[in-house]
């Protein structure tokens, strides 16, 4: 019994299908076969019914599939504990980002890391924090940068990075630029232009909604702050932002106001499920790094309000 031959057993039980498990493997549909073959000749069972359409698991499968992980799983600990003895760091890293949100502190990680570490491979997928928290939760992401209205996600650590209310921004001479005070209601009497479902900043805005009974008219969204801003410049709508958000749009072209009514704030945060990966641990020590040389400069940034104070939520022993 080999250990590529278990990990053509599981790529086929995940996939339920040889010609994707071959794909994932990185050799051609009969080499699975083949090799799966083997296995259960080994065995003396078949693993797999292969009758159907997909590609289902015998009685006997089902029990072999725990196993076969686990073997696995412990022939890559072995590796791993050699690495982190010699201080080698290798492998590919898969790091999230929320669409729209271009973070100068989060690229200066990555590029320290890589200079750092060059033998770790790093792919970057910007996608919505949904589906990105997901993601991680899944194992398909290592780490990521979401848009997120609480300070952890269930059953994932959070390092937060920025904290900031949500405001109303509006062109010259709407109605809401002679209030000082603005309300969850006063808004929604208008047509909203804000980010979509499936982001932070909008999570934050629905649940206020909810909370006081109120529909609002969604009139138009995006993904960019930059657009939103534009959209509502020009009259589609009042845009739903964060206060850095609406930072650089002030002046001739929007007046910004806090939305008075709605204390919960729209959080950015980097989210991680295990820190087993010595990689996933050094990038992580190198985030935090960029984000405190980012307070301590005393830069201006218009992209959020950095926490001095920066805590990491249900880890311990992070750098």
């Amino acid at each position: 019994m080999e250990l590529r031959q278990l990990e053509y057993f599981v790529a086929v039980a995940e996939e339920q299908n040889f010609t994707r498990a071959a794909e994932r493997v990185h050799i051609s549909q009969s080499g699975v076969s083949a090799q799966i073959r083997r296995l259960e000749q080994e065995l003396g069972a078949d693993l797999f019914d292969r009758s159907a359409r997909t590609v289902v698991l015998t009685v006997a499968g089902k029990a072999a599939l725990a196993h076969a992980r686990a073997a696995l799983a412990a022939a890559g600990a072995v590796g791993q504990s050699v690495d982190e003895v010699t201080e080698l760091i290798r492998g590919r890293l898969t790091v999230g980002m929320v669409i729209g949100c271009t973070l100068t502190p989060l690229f200066e990680a990555l590029a320290a890391f890589h200079e750092a570490h060059p033998g770790v491979e790093i792919a970057l997928l910007e996608d919505h924090s949904d589906r990105l928290t997901d993601g991680v939760r899944t194992g398909a992401v290592d780490l990521a940068l979401i848009g997120t209205a609480t300070a952890a996600p269930d059953g994932l650590h959070a390092l937060t990075v920025i904290s900031e209310r949500l405001v109303a921004a509006v062109p010259a001479g709407h109605p809401l630029t002679r209030r000082r005070r603005v309300t969850l209601r006063d808004l929604t009497a208008h047509p909203i232009v804000c980010m979509p479902t499936g982001t932070g900043l909008r999570a934050v805005f629905d649940q206020a909604c909810a909370a006081q009974h109120l529909r609002p008219s969604i009139a138009m969204q995006a993904s960019a702050a930059d657009a939103i801003a534009d959209l509502a410049a020009r009259g589609l709508g009042v845009a739903v932002l964060s206060d850095s958000m609406a930072a650089a749009h002030r002046g001739d072209r929007l007046t910004a106001r806090t939305i008075d009514d709605v204390e919960t704030p729209a959080l950015l945060a980097l989210i991680w499920k295990s820190t087993h990966n010595p990689a996933v641990r050094e990038l992580l020590a190198h985030t935090r790094r960029a984000f405190h040389s980012e307070v301590k400069s005393g830069r201006n940034h218009p992209i959020g309000t950095f926490l001095s104070t920066v805590g990491i939520v249900g880890e311990s022993g992070i750098p």
